[in-house]
């Protein structure tokens, strides 16, 4: 297949194209790739999947990932688990965390059910899939209380439905924001790209991984 650079020559094959290419850009900025040439200016966002924290912060860790555990193990899968965990690291981490003030169940009840909006937990269509009312009767705390203190994690750190940055593995292979690449105007579903296509993309950040063979 043959397409066109802005410079109008001519190339054999995607892989030629494909240094100019872009996510699809869509209503959240974080997931906004540009190329110019060779020159990437922005690249798919990257965090930190580490639970490595603060000293002074460890025990705090331990004492909110104990109950996203447990929570995990009775009502979610490993995925949430380690999520959850990461999370909270991630929280942990920041320079003037919030984790030092509050209670750690609240804590727990707002990271799980941040996680669960992202990923949509509470559609009864996806695997695994609970009701909110589960989550903040599980801590003792009402929903007004889980709700607040869910928005206050998002907006921390710019969490929204669908975001690849906290998606399970298994929610973010059905994203399909994710894998749209638009190449010189046209947009493609790179998992159904060749192979070199796919490796490419993935060296230059702009997938996560490189599609299974279905």
């Amino acid at each position: 297949m043959s397409c066109v650079v802005p410079d109008g020559m001519e190339l054999s094959c995607w892989a030629d194209c494909l240094p100019l290419a872009r996510l699809l850009a869509y209503w959240s900025p974080g997931v906004f790739v540009r190329y110019n040439g060779e020159q990437k200016e922005e690249a798919m966002p990257k965090r930190s999947t580490s639970q490595q924290v603060p000293k002074e912060m460890q025990a705090r860790f331990e004492e909110i990932t104990q109950l996203t555990d447990a929570f995990c193990r009775t009502y979610l899968n490993e995925e949430y688990l380690q999520l959850c965990r990461e999370l909270t690291a991630t929280l942990c981490r920041k320079r003037l965390s919030p984790l030092v003030q509050g209670k750690a169940p609240t804590w727990a009840c707002g990271i799980i059910h941040a996680l669960g909006m992202v990923n949509f937990l509470f559609d009864s269509s996806q695997t695994p899939h609970l009701a909110a009312r589960q989550i903040w009767e599980y801590f003792a705390l009402s929903s007004s209380t889980m709700q607040a203190k869910s928005k206050q994690i998002r907006d921390l750190l710019g969490m929204y439905p669908m975001d690849p940055e906290w998606s399970t593995p298994s929610m973010l292979d059905q994203n399909p924001l994710v894998w749209m690449l638009e190449v010189n105007g046209l947009i493609i579903d790179v998992r159904h790209a060749p192979k070199e296509i796919q490796e490419a993309a993935f060296r230059q950040g702009l997938i996560p991984s490189i599609p299974e063979k279905t």
